[in-house]
């Protein structure tokens, strides 16, 4: 692959009127605004979206990281597209982007050329979108990314500390694409293009639009409709709004779902169910455009981007997850069902990567949000039909989810055996519950993973997530037993011993995550130390917009249950939470013994500090 300063400007989609007149367009279909550095690789979902777009025959520019403090000329520099705007904040929710758990404003931006924090707004998808609907009220805005995806109702906003509604109704955007959006966007374009306008597009799967409540529902025979707690009702009453989540959730889980419509404001959200998972074609389509995988030419000279420096050697084998972890947002914008790639179009990205000047022959990680999920499905899709569970693995793992860990063992030999890679790492988060379920059909294939992934694909150090040691809080988190993990870091010890491997496994914990309590902290103090750690990889919890977690947090309220729930919501509370996790550092020791005196907790005290 050739180097960036030897591919020409038009090898990248325009990012100025005079890089589109170099590709002789005088005028262009579709505008895409986006709070991320331009990144023309498959991992960042404009470039994706731009270049699905394009595929069509379209004339698509993007507008990186629009200035929205000056005269807005990067708003206007490209004038009126010809069918729709196309807005996201970027492959992060800005706020989560842009604030720690603390509050406070992030020092670095890794989606930015440079890592300077102030080159987006705060809340980007409504900033940008209100702007372009001052500038041009006649042109439709399309609004997506994970940001809009996981605002599209009524949404308690950590920020801010209060309910906002559906981000349709803060932006003043025409409508709202939620999930990975190459289906509905494809659709709706083709429909464009024949002249429909958007107004009547309104029965298009994984969309989200806003009607006058005295307006009739478009008519689509197939879907039944469910009624969510009114916004305004939601402002009231604390459980009512929890209780909404449920419904989201469910729905957002089923394969054939149901329509959701909710009163705000004199007006009516009405969500449309998501389309089905996107097959092995499509998915492979969408990672096997032309993608140049290199920063724009515009950020030469400006540092570096290091999202894209941590991925740019790497694969990406499939997308979604049927974890259904309390805290994450992964099922709730890519979904619970895993839409993999063919090794084909894998291996053919390898070769792509294996041509860029500056591979050494290391390839930093093959997977996915989960990366020992691919090509994992249920065995009989008609049960997975009617199924509408958060997890497919929590309690436990669902005897119709087939687990068969080969097909990733095979790709991974195959990427090994690469002539141009001396090593390829697995980094990306593994569930070491289905390495190790004592009901497996195939364990003979599961040791066979396990013996792979540890003896070949590990970078020194293996990342995993226990979350936390404390059942009820595991539990809460729909997490597994912390005893899975000390046997999956026994048998890793074990098979990097028997292979003269000089390795290790480094886990990473949550505090303050609604359910858990000081106490719980203190065992997991004890319980880490135990097995020899002085940890490292911590976090507190940060409420995002469509987890569980987050409804927890705000309500008090379990939203499946409607029992009250302990979160620790103080800073100074959050604080003494997080202090635990250092109990090893002086400073902390004396806090640590105080409280442990003060619950009668001496055991713990004896485990940690000794007589």
């Amino acid at each position: 692959m050739l180097e960036r300063e030897q591919l020409p400007i038009t090898a990248w989609l325009p990012t100025t009127a005079k890089e589109a007149k170099k590709r002789g367009w005088e005028e262009l279909d579709i505008v895409l605004f986006t709070g991320d550095a331009y990144v023309d690789h498959p991992a960042f979902g404009a470039a994706v979206i731009g270049r699905s777009l394009e595929a069509m025959g379209l004339k698509v520019a993007i507008v990186p990281q629009p200035n929205w403090q000056d005269d807005l000329r990067d708003f206007k520099k490209f004038g009126k597209p010809n069918l729709f705007f196309a807005v996201t904040s970027g492959n992060m929710d800005s706020m989560v982007n842009k604030y720690t758990a603390g509050k406070r404003l992030r020092s670095n931006d890794a989606y930015t050329a440079g890592g300077s924090p102030h080159h987006r707004p705060d809340y980007a998808t409504t900033i940008y979108s209100k702007i372009l609907k001052e500038i041009y009220p006649e042109v439709p805005v399309i609004i997506g990314g994970i940001e809009a995806s996981l605002r599209r109702v009524t949404h308690y906003d950590f920020w801010q500390d209060k309910l906002m509604p559906n981000i349709l109704t803060s932006s003043g955007a025409d409508l709202l694409i939620y999930g990975m959006g190459e289906q509905p966007l494809k659709e709706i374009t083709q429909l464009m293009m024949k002249g429909v306008s958007l107004e009547n597009l309104r029965t298009i799967p994984q969309t989200a639009f806003l009607i006058d409540q005295d307006e009739e529902l478009p008519k689509n025979k197939k879907w039944k409709t469910r009624e969510l707690n009114s916004h305004e009702v939601c402002l009231l009453d604390k459980k009512k709004y929890s209780r909404n989540f449920v419904f989201v959730e469910v729905e957002s889980n089923r394969q054939f779902a149901n329509r959701l419509i909710q009163k705000v404001e004199g007006k009516t959200l009405v969500i449309n169910p998501p389309y089905q998972t996107m097959t092995e074609k499509e998915i492979d389509a969408s990672f096997d455009l032309p993608y140049t995988r290199q920063p724009h030419p515009r950020y030469k000279d400006r540092g570096a981007i290091s999202a894209y420096e941590m991925i740019k050697h790497s694969l990406n084998t499939h997308r979604g997850c049927f974890g259904g972890c309390s805290f994450c947002t992964i099922s709730a914008h890519q979904g619970k069902m895993i839409a993999s790639r063919s090794e084909k179009s894998i291996l053919k990205e390898l070769d792509a990567i294996a041509q860029m000047g500056d591979f050494k022959g290391v390839l930093s990680d093959i997977g996915g949000p989960s990366a020992n999920m691919y090509q994992m499905k249920g065995i009989d899709q008609a049960e997975c039909d009617r199924c509408a569970a958060p997890s497919c693995i929590f309690p436990k793992i669902c005897t119709n989810l087939d687990t068969n860990p080969k097909p990733m063992t095979e790709l991974y030999r195959k990427v090994n055996n690469h002539p141009k890679v001396k090593k390829a790492f697995v980094s990306s988060g593994l569930r070491y519950d289905l390495m190790l379920d004592e009901n497996s059909p195939h364990k003979k294939e599961d040791e066979e993973y396990v013996e792979q992934l540890i003896t070949h694909h590990v970078s020194g150090r293996l990342k995993v997530a226990p979350e936390h040691t404390e059942d009820e809080v595991l539990t809460f988190m729909r997490k597994p037993s912390f005893k899975l993990f000390a046997k999956f870091k026994e048998k890793f010890e074990e098979i990097s011993h028997k292979n003269g491997l000089n390795q290790e496994i480094i886990p990473y914990f949550i505090s303050s995550h609604p359910g858990c309590k000081p106490e719980d902290m203190a065992k997991l103090a004890a319980k880490t130390k135990k097995l020899g750690y002085k940890l490292e990889q911590v976090q507190d919890f940060t409420p995002t917009p469509m987890t569980v977690a987050t409804e927890v947090y705000y309500s008090g309220y379990h939203p499946y249950t409607m029992k009250k729930v302990f979160t620790a919501l103080s800073m100074d509370d959050k604080t003494k939470q997080r202090t635990f996790f250092f109990w090893y550092k002086p400073e902390n020791k004396s806090f640590i013994r105080n409280y442990l005196s003060k619950l009668n907790l001496f055991d713990l005290q004896k485990e940690l500090f000794g007589s």
